[in-house]
Order: C-alpha cells, then structure tokens, then sequence
C-alpha cells in the first residue's frame, strides 16, 4: 500500500486560531456573548492533521529527574490538536472565519498565492 500524500492544510505556524471543538469550544458568557479560546500555532505536523496550539489542550507530563530538570516530577504542556477542530481568526473582526485562495500581483510583477478570510475579505497572508 503506498503512503497516502498529506492533504495541505488551510493553517501555518504562527497563525492565530480560534478552538471550535473539544475542551476549549467557544462558551457563551452572561450576556450570551461568545467567548473563544485562541491561540498561536506553534508548529503544524501536516501527516497527522494536528497543530500544536500554544496554551490550548494542555496535559500533564510525569518526567524523571534529568540533568536538565533535576527535580523532575509532573510537567502542564500543551498536546497536538486535530487541524479539523480549528479555525482561523479574521483579522478584521476576531471572529472564526472560513479560508479562500486568490492570486494577486506582488512587488515583482509576479502572481503569488494567498489565503483571505471569506468572511470580511481581508488578505492573511502578507
């Protein structure tokens, strides 16, 4: 059986995303607000279909004493977080928003690839 090429994912390292699902899906506050978790990726593993979200899935770790960590003991980190229960933040207005691809002209002239939030249409990548 021959391996499978990873789908490309709609989020990179460094975006700010908005949790949908699992521990941290959007709660509603008194008013009936929605409050989100965000958070920055930290790095995308594209064959798992994960990312790892900083402050977001956070689990305990039972580590040795090692000479770096001489006390050892239990250890908060965050764990990687399927891409599906994700979502990206509009840059505009905070809020979750789906990912589209268009071209446009860069400085050299040439077409260049980039994402744009559908919801307000403001280009994420610069």
């Amino acid at each position: 059986m021959s391996a499978k090429r990873p789908n490309k994912l709609h989020i990179k390292t460094g975006d700010t995303v908005i949790v949908m699902r699992g521990k941290e899906a959007p709660t509603r506050d008194k008013n009936g607000n929605k409050v989100y978790t965000k958070g920055r990726v930290l790095k995308v593993f594209p064959k798992e279909q994960r990312a790892l979200v900083e402050g977001v899935n956070m689990v305990k770790k039972h580590t040795r004493p090692t000479p770096n960590n001489p006390q050892g003991g239990i250890i908060e980190k965050e764990a990687p977080i399927h891409i599906s229960n994700l979502m990206l933040e509009d840059p505009k207005t905070k809020e979750p928003t789906r990912i589209g691809y268009k071209f446009i002209e860069g400085k050299d002239g040439k077409l260049k690839k980039v994402r744009y939030a559908k919801k307000s249409g403001e280009i994420i990548d610069k």
